[in-house]
């Protein structure tokens, strides 16, 4: 059950197992000792409706889910069969107790109600939250895990039926409530899904046993009696009225609590309120009862065997009729009562477009994977006609045209409803981030307990309120007001960081992580609708809600910066080792290793992850002069220039909304972001499809402008507090005319900010070293003289950075710089302009070719096939880089690579290095700032034994993600150092074999140099 549908139907739920079940142990009393000629007593007859009370209606919930009922009605009668079967076990104690000859006063039974139920309660809760704590010492341990709810479920059972003298059945009901509303989270990833297995295996041998021997029992009672029926001739007329008593009584009880009902929770209506009482199916729990009443009969004086036969039979026989009659008619009644539509028969016009439209994803997804797959040396070729006869359930999709982002409805009713269900789909993409970052380690169980129910929360006011999750996060972010007292600075940085990290950890998570799901679920909302207006309104909802998340964080980052920077780094750390196991599991699993040789790799990483969870580490704060020479454009500049330079760069802190460059100024220099955020806009550069016009930390603003010399062709202002450095343009200029090289890598790092500025449809989702890997890796840079023709390839797109230009078609139309530069004849749609209205700026031109009018010009070209999957860009874990002449997927030459030596690698791309050598020193500068703009240094690894080699993909082409790493040498001039054979020859003398074992999605390997700054 969902625990905030649990926490909102807890009143419901409550009427109907505390004061329903009282009624109904009452009702069914009254009518066994009155109606039945077994002269029973009070007593026994309220103990007998005592046991019938507990429901159990298992099969109805079942029903209610496959026809998509609403999810509080199927919570309300699922979660009252948990709670009833603790009060009816609680009830029946009371009136055994009775039976056996031990008398109660009023206030006793009172006492007595109060310590069986509150007191179970309570020590349910306590074994809960005694056995999340001894989680926390359980580490990656599946088996130690559902060992521990297993023992402390039964000991919870005992502690409290024998020794506390309270119901047992309740202290688990609350000890499994506990673990779903609280500790749910505390179980991770497979260990999960495993204890779910687990108990939902136990429960079902448990419910087997028990009408097996319910069944037993009654075969032997009735058959040990050869004269039963005979001296009970009437015995199945009074079971068939007993039916009819157990029917009756809680029809009563739910007419009696109906006002209530409707009034709590989610409300109830008549329809409802009818299922909930045809529903009360009789199940496990009473044939237990009654099986424990019939083991006393055979040997205390008090209750008859007789009694005891009785007791059993007329349980069997409700518990039978009930699942017969009930559970077989169950459909009918929501037929009768027009419940039963199917969730695809009940679907509004715009949940069966987005359906429409998700079919027609999964046709494209299946033509994709046919085109992976549909040809193989050993099977030979197939056809789509033959796979797709197999597919009914996309067979009528091909060849249909869905326009998705084309809402219906244009009624007030019906843009209310679009905007309701829109609300929702953003809050479930949302809490789907959030559970990404769970298992990514990102955020803890703790912090993702409370935005989970933040979202639940949110979702329940979506008709008629705005987006409002952060309400309840609010709580939970204080920035305390003496922590900006100027006194604070004087402390020591160790006690500052040691408190304020302790004190502000909960609040930086929860903000970083609502912002990073916010940010996520309104892309994933703006790729899917488009420029819809509803679409809109939620957006611009989400991104107000950002703000005191935003200025939280920008609080903490002005006070007390080394805390952002400690929990990146624990973040980080953890993300590693998390994905470094899981690496070690995959080499397991394709065969490369056994599993005695990655035992001691993997427990290695264990040991790292529990300190790191433990006894995180201590982090230094970095200088200012190495956040500088950590900038990739700083960084990545030769030695020679990069040390007078670094003396006339100028040190910047900006609050929030503080304007850096005005659109239309003469550019006055350079700024270089080392933390923080800056927002763009532009007058001129409109462009619908800018969901989220952000530069981060990287990033070289104004470089374009200085290069050129024309004003700054938009306005750049802080988002958040910014750490930044500032260059003069005439330190640029001089840069500028010290080296072609240089030269040339300045303009390549200028276009990385061009890009996400005239063309967001394609560069604004992809971070900034993404970029940068594409600019190395997927980029041409050429000068063209006058007279020359540029050519942009199909899939490709170019940037006009210095010159002028004509195209072919239109010669009278001069075409400046920056322009983008489309392919000839090409349709605008793979570039996503068609509806951006991008296609009438004045900065996007198409043809099928282009004339230099000028002395020369300066493009740059892109190759975005890598990019295009199904016509939407996406992310992969591996890198897409590649060299123009191999070819991309190829299966024998990733299992040809798969175990080779490092050495070997080098030996067989010496020839080519050696012929791209020119090529390589261009790009090498591009390359170091890729390095930097991923680890924020170059990385050092040098080894006595090893020599570093960068890891280059040749799976399909994709965007990159955070682990595409392209290793350069640190210095661009200095020559590759080659391992001589006399090196390896001492190698292979002390007995040192260097193997590489990689991925097939990270192969072949690359030569570096073998030192690195």
């Amino acid at each position: 059950m969902d625990p905030h549908y649990i926490k909102k139907c807890m009143v419901q739920m409550f009427l109907l197992a505390g004061p329903g079940v009282a009624l109904s142990t009452f009702i069914l009393g009254c009518a066994v000792k009155l109606a039945f000629p077994y002269d029973w007593s009070w007593k026994l007859s309220l103990l007998l409706g005592g046991l019938l009370s507990a429901t159990d209606p298992v099969a109805v919930v079942a029903l209610l889910k496959d026809l998509g009922a609403r999810k509080s009605l199927s919570t309300i009668i699922e979660g009252e069969s948990l709670m009833n079967d603790g009060v009816a076990m609680v009830l029946y104690q009371l009136f055994f107790k009775m039976v056996l000859g031990q008398s109660f006063s009023a206030g006793a039974i009172v006492k007595y109600l109060m310590q069986a139920s509150i007191g179970a309660v309570g020590i349910g809760l306590a074994f809960g939250v005694a056995s999340v704590f001894w989680l926390g010492f359980i580490f990656n341990d599946t088996v130690i895990e559902i060992t521990l709810t297993l023992a402390v479920s039964y000991l919870a059972y005992f502690m409290a039926q024998d020794g506390a003298d309270c119901s047992g059945i309740l202290t688990v009901m609350a000890l499994g409530m506990f673990y779903s509303l609280i500790a749910k989270r505390a179980f991770k990833g497979d260990g999960q899904q495993s204890l779910h297995h687990f108990w939902e295996m136990v429960a079902y041998i448990a419910n087997t046993l028990v009408f097996i021997l319910s069944g037993v029992v009654i075969a032997e009672g009735v058959l040990s009696t050869k004269n039963f029926f005979e001296n009970h001739e009437t015995v199945w007329g009074y079971l068939a009225l007993l039916y009819v008593f157990v029917q009756a009584s809680r029809a009563i009880v739910v007419g009696l609590l109906y006002p209530c009902l409707r009034y709590f929770g989610y409300g109830l209506d008549w329809k409802e309120a009818t299922i909930i009482a045809w529903s009360g199916l009789r199940g496990p729990v009473a044939l237990a009862l009654a099986l424990s009443v019939k083991r006393t009969s055979d040997s205390s004086p008090c209750i008859s065997q007789n009694t005891g036969t009785l007791f059993v039979f007329f349980t069997g026989g409700i518990v039978f009729l009930t699942l017969i009659v009930n559970g077989s008619t169950s459909q009918f009644i929501l037929h009768c009562l027009h419940m039963d539509r199917l969730p695809e028969d009940n679907l509004s016009k715009t949940k069966r477009r987005i359906l429409d439209f998700t079919r027609h994803q999964m046709m494209d997804k299946a033509l994709d994977i046919f085109g992976e797959l549909g040809d193989d040396e050993e099977f030979g070729p197939s056809d789509w006609p033959s796979v797709k006869r197999h597919l009914v359930c996309l067979v009528h999709l091909e060849g249909e045209q869905v326009y998705h982002n084309a809402l219906p409805g244009t009624e007030n009713n019906s843009d209310a409803l679009n905007l309701e269900n829109i609300r929702i789909r953003h809050l479930k993409g949302v809490q789907a981030s959030y559970w990404d970052m769970l298992e990514e380690g990102r955020i803890s169980s703790t912090t993702a307990n409370i935005m989970m129910q933040s979202v639940d929360e949110a979702m329940d006011s979506v008709s008629y309120k705005a987006l409002c999750d952060w309400n309840g996060l609010e709580a939970h972010v204080h920035f305390p007001s003496y922590y900006r007292l100027p006194q604070m600075k004087l402390c020591p940085e160790k006690l500052v960081t040691y408190f304020a990290v302790e004190r502000l950890e909960l609040g930086c998570h929860i903000c970083s992580a609502f912002l990073r799901a916010h940010r996520i679920a309104r892309r994933q909302l703006h790729d899917f609708l488009g420029d819809n207006e509803i679409a809109s309104l939620v957006i611009n909802e989400s991104e107000a809600e950002g703000e005191e998340a935003r200025k939280f964080l920008e609080d903490v980052r002005v006070i007390f910066p080394q805390v952002l920077h400690v929990l990146k780094t624990r973040q980080i750390t953890y993300s590693i080792l998390k994905q470094l196991s899981d690496r070690v599991k995959s080499l397991e699993k394709v065969g490369l290793s056994e599993e005695k040789e990655m035992v001691q790799l993997h427990d290695a990483l264990q040991t790292d992850l529990k300190k790191l969870l433990r006894k995180p580490p201590s982090v230094k704060m970095l200088e200012s002069s190495d956040l500088l020479r950590g900038h990739p454009f700083f960084g990545a500049l030769p030695a020679m220039v990069r040390e007078p330079l670094e003396c006339s760069t100028k040190e910047l802190m900006e609050l929030n909304r503080v304007t850096l460059y005005k659109e239309g100024c003469n550019p006055n220099g350079i700024w270089l972001i080392s933390k923080g955020l800056v927002k763009w806009r532009s007058t001129n550069l409109r462009n619908k499809r800018s969901l989220h016009p952000i530069f981060s930390h990287g990033s070289s603003l104004g470089l374009y402008e200085v290069l050129i010399g024309k004003p700054y062709i938009c306005d750049m202002i802080t988002d958040t507090v910014v750490q930044c450095f500032f260059i003069e343009a005439e330190k640029i200029h001089s840069l500028r005319s010290s080296d072609p090289i240089v030269e040339d890598f300045l303009w390549q790092e200028s276009v990385l900010v061009i890009a996400k500025l005239l063309l967001p449809q394609i560069f604004e989702k992809m971070s900034m070293h993404e970029l940068r890997t594409l600019l190395v890796e997927r980029s041409t840079m050429k000068i063209y003289a006058r007279e020359e023709t540029i050519d942009i390839a199909t899939r490709s797109v170019g940037f006009l950075l210095e010159g002028m230009i004509k195209s072919q078609e239109f010669k009278e139309d001069v075409i400046t710089s920056p322009a983008v530069l489309l392919p000839p004849r090409r349709d605008l749609s793979f570039f996503n302009l068609e509806d951006s209205g991008a296609k009438g700026a004045s900065f996007y031109h198409q043809g099928s070719g282009y004339l230099v009018v000028e002395t020369s010009a300066r493009v740059i070209i892109f190759d975005v096939a890598a990019l295009e999957s199904d016509g939407v860009f996406r992310k992969q874990s591996a890198s897409w880089i590649s060299h123009s002449g191999e070819s991309l997927g190829s299966q024998s030459r990733e299992q040809n690579a798969l175990m080779t030596c490092p050495e070997d690698v080098f030996m067989r791309r010496r020839h080519d290095h050696n012929s791209e050598k020119s090529d390589e020193r261009v790009n090498s500068l591009s390359a170091r700032a890729l390095q930097l703009s991923i680890f924020g240094s170059m990385v050092n690894c040098t080894d006595k034994h090893t020599q570093s080699f960068p890891t280059i993909s040749h799976a399909k082409a994709s965007v990159p993600s955070k682990k595409t790493v392209a290793v350069v040498p640190a210095n661009s001039e200095e020559a590759v150092n080659c391992p001589s054979e006399a090196n390896l020859k001492a190698s292979d003398d002390n007995n040192d074999v260097i193997m590489r074992i990689d991925s097939p999605s990270r192969l072949p390997l690359s030569q570096t140099s073998q030192s690195f700054v």
